[in-house]
């Protein structure tokens, strides 16, 4: 019989988010958490590894985990872990922490979500928990949303994605567009509510600070585009506004900490905080006031 052979060494990408992972679930994983918030897309995979590798005084194994769509279901399924839908949440009860990924994430840690399609849910869960922390590789750290990220996932019901189209383009996004299948006759992408997503451009985003600015050339003349620039939440609520949006891929607004602060019964849609793995296997973390420090040095330093 052969030996085992040893598993192959992560990509790149790959081993960031599972450094931030790492992390994140050791600085918000609570020992006794009773309702856990588990996200969408290929960071969260690490995530739960990383829950399961806790040691056993967190108990994991009481612990009840709140996914966001059918891929995240399977994740808890195929790792052993309890799981209920969001619905099945007993009244009045707050998911303890929710862990998701993202697009892309700035400065104020103003969040674009839904790339992978599982917009209205991911935003259910976030608002329900006390806090959402938020998992990425060094792509999506940012200091304005739309940096690299080129659009806003917009779920909408089918019957009215036409007419939010023409809406979202007389709001400046030109090139906003149903998004369709890989395959050219696989027809428009469908959520787990069988809801359909535009993915709506808008260029890069303006902070709350940025509003009233003007970018200066280097010779002192003001810099203009031509075209109407959005700041994130003004941004959020007029794509809310529009009929037929179920929900837009912009989680701004308070955190949750910041929302049970002020009396609220929910939890907001962004992060307390946003760890990033980086290229050379350090993490950082983001946080509301606190700007950007490295919390994990890479071991290979």
């Amino acid at each position: 019989m052969s030996p085992p052979q040893p598993n192959p060494p992560l990509d790149p990408i790959e081993s960031a988010k599972r450094s931030a992972a790492i992390r994140a679930v050791a600085d918000h994983f609570p020992p006794s958490a009773r309702y856990i918030g588990i996200g969408s897309g290929s960071t969260i995979v690490h995530v739960v590894d990383a829950i399961r590798a806790l040691p056993a005084s967190y108990n994991t194994a009481s612990t009840i985990f709140v996914p966001t769509g059918y891929q995240s279901r399977q994740t808890l399924y195929n790792a052993g872990l309890r799981d209920i839908k969001f619905d099945s949440l007993p009244r009045d009860t707050l998911i303890d922490v929710a862990f998701d990924g993202a697009d892309e994430v700035d400065e104020e840690l103003n969040c674009i979500k839904g790339g992978g399609a599982c917009l209205y849910q991911e935003k259910l869960v976030a608002t329900h928990a006390r806090k959402f922390v938020c998992v990425a590789d060094h792509r999506k750290l940012q200091a304005r949303l739309g940096s690299k990220w080129p659009s806003v996932p917009v779920e909408v019901e089918p019957l009215a994605a036409n007419t939010v189209v023409e809406q979202l383009r007389a709001l400046g996004s030109k090139g906003a567009k149903l998004r369709e299948g890989q395959m050219a006759k696989a027809g428009p992408i469908k959520t787990d509510q069988d809801n359909f997503i535009v993915d709506a451009p808008f260029g890069r985003l303006l902070l709350k600070g940025d509003v009233g600015r003007k970018e200066k050339l280097e010779d002192g003349e003001e810099k203009g585009t031509g075209e109407r620039e959005w700041e994130v939440e003004a941004l959020a609520k007029e794509i809310k506004l529009i009929e037929g949006v179920l929900s837009v891929g912009l989680f701004c607004g308070l955190n949750g900490e910041e929302v049970l602060a002020q009396g609220g019964t929910m939890g907001g849609q962004k992060p307390v905080a946003a760890y990033f793995g980086m290229a050379n296997g350090d993490v950082v973390v983001r946080e509301k006031g606190k700007g950007e420090r490295l919390v994990e040095k890479s071991k290979e330093d």
